[in-house]
């Protein structure tokens, strides 16, 4: 498995040139298309006198709209160029449901996590959580000012669940040419037989791999984060877990935990 293309969200956010260059980078490695892809929802008219006045309001809004679309693209062009081979997909609908739509042709989805200082990253803001519940592809989140490429020190925060699972499957060509791994798990109940067989497997990956029991006793996610923080990790693997509540996703407390406090990238799959 490798990755073929890879999917990078673009807003207007400080950060979103370091992610788009992060995005072409991984391109690079990978020898991957990098693809663009930035959506804003047409506002509803307001306060309109008639149809056609509604219909001016609502073409007069869509023009502004695709006007924003093509700074969005200029600002993807600008930092794209690491990448062998680019392409772009703007589009008139929900930010996090356009990237949700375009994830079915990507290997990897790459968005940005915004910081207490972030600038608003405008309409073409994406949601984090409908993205990592609803892709069905493996997410890569990226924190603000990170620039370096991530996955040379990997820890996978395991956990036997399907998420977990699946995050590990969906990170196999960063695992694979990472210079050291490391499978911790960590939390109440933890246990490293289940560890043992996923380093094992990732060694017939060829990973160079080490299994680690942290504490049962501290949060899973501190554990993980103390622990990544030792290992001089750049990469974070996790199952993400959450459920919907009034049409909404709620994260579990580790996922949120992590997602909001670390300074590293992490690749999370649902």
């Amino acid at each position: 498995m490798s990755y073929a293309n890879i999917l990078v969200s673009v807003d207007f956010a400080e950060s979103t040139p370091d992610r788009v260059r992060l995005a072409a980078a991984l391109a690079r490695r990978f020898d991957a298309t990098l693809t663009g892809a930035a959506a804003a929802e047409v506002p509803a008219p307001l306060f309109a006198h008639d149809i056609r006045d509604a219909q001016a309001q609502h073409e007069r809004l869509k023009a502004e709209v695709l006007v924003d679309l093509e700074q969005a693209q200029a600002i993807f062009a600008r930092c794209a160029g690491a990448a062998p081979r680019t392409a772009w997909c703007g589009g008139l609908d929900r930010p996090s449901a356009h990237l949700v739509d375009k994830g079915r042709a990507a290997d990897l989805i790459v968005v940005g996590r915004a910081g207490e200082s972030e600038i608003d990253p405008g309409p073409f803001g994406v949601a984090i959580a409908p993205v990592l519940m609803e892709a069905g592809r493996p997410v890569l989140v990226v924190p603000p000012r990170v620039r370096g490429e991530p996955g040379r020190r990997i820890v996978v925060a395991w956990k036997d669940s399907p998420e977990a699972r699946r995050a590990v499957a969906g990170a196999l060509p960063f695992l694979r040419s990472a210079d050291r791994v490391f499978v911790a798990t960590a939390g109440e109940g933890a246990r490293l037989e289940g560890a043992d067989e996923v380093a094992a497997h990732l060694a017939l990956h060829g990973a160079s791999v080490a299994t680690h029991l942290l504490s049962p006793t501290v949060s899973d996610g501190d554990e993980i984060l103390r622990f990544a923080h030792d290992q001089q990790a750049d990469l974070i693997v996790m199952g993400a877990y959450g459920h919907s509540r009034l049409r909404e996703w709620i994260f579990g407390g580790a996922t949120r935990h992590i997602l909001h406090a670390t300074n590293v990238c992490c690749l999370m799959a649902h």
